[in-house]
């Protein structure tokens, strides 16, 4: 990990509440990121905002030497970070957290299922995993039409199933629906979203191996804090999400 001041590249809202964050990172940098770990965002300089934000890596690319996040607001922090402006400084903490592993995988199609916010991190490893030579499939589910994004760029990596809750587009419900009626062909699967989200993946897919992304708001985001623990499925032990995490497998731990 590394605490860095970058320039934003540029800041654009792509979607209902939820906006896309481009900065400038030196290459050495960037090679350290891996598809599923974080960055931890210093809100402003000023001491309103104590706690930094973690904020899950959508894009890393090294010919322009440009990391993207993306993020929702939920809160004063978060709408604050939408002031921010191309040339602005931004402080932040590089790379956080564990990503997938999937250098050590033997697999040939990979199916990743994503929710709301939990989709960004999808993106770099779907990029990842077809620069291997794995097949992908993705299931990304929103709320309204209004909140969906990246369909295009999923889209271009592979088969992309949308669900929304209210039916304003794709198939009505949540992604477990897709699971349901589609007769899908994987060997492994990667999921990032909400907990009752993850919980349901994990229970319908409980025969596949894969691999899950906890989102849990953190404190220091460092492991010293322990502000963000998960127990292991078996109870007898805790992990830091922010340190052990934030990816699992999937029968790792207890959602």
């Amino acid at each position: 990990m590394k605490q860095l001041s970058v320039p934003i590249l540029s800041i654009e809202k792509i979607a209902k509440a939820t906006y896309q964050i481009d900065m400038r990172l030196e290459k050495d940098h960037l090679e350290k990121i891996k598809p599923g770990q974080f960055i931890h965002i210093r809100v402003n300089q000023g001491s309103e905002f104590m706690l930094r934000r973690p904020i899950s890596v959508a894009d890393v690319d090294l010919k322009l030497n440009k990391l993207s996040v993306i993020f929702k607001v939920f809160g004063r922090g978060t709408e604050q970070l939408t002031q921010l402006k191309a040339n602005d400084l931004i402080d932040l903490i590089v790379p956080c957290g564990n990503g997938y592993p999937i250098e050590t995988i033997n697999y040939n199609h990979a199916l990743l299922i994503g929710g709301g916010v939990g989709v960004p991190p999808l993106y770099y490893l779907a990029k990842s995993l077809v620069a291997r030579g794995v097949k992908v499939t993705t299931i990304i589910g929103f709320q309204t039409k209004e909140e969906i994004f990246y369909l295009d760029k999923f889209s271009e990596l592979g088969e992309v199933f949308v669900t929304t809750n209210d039916g304003s587009y794709g198939t009505q419900g949540y992604v477990t629906e897709i699971l349901k009626q589609e007769d899908l062909n994987f060997d492994y699967y990667f999921s990032c979203g909400p907990a009752p989200m993850l919980k349901a993946v994990k229970n319908y897919l409980h025969y596949f191996p894969g691999y899950i992304s906890l989102e849990e708001r953190m404190g220091c985001g460092i492991g010293a804090c322990y502000a963000c623990v998960v127990k292991t499925e078996d109870g007898k032990a805790q992990k830091k999400i922010c340190t052990d995490g934030p990816v699992f497998q999937a029968n790792e731990v207890m959602i």
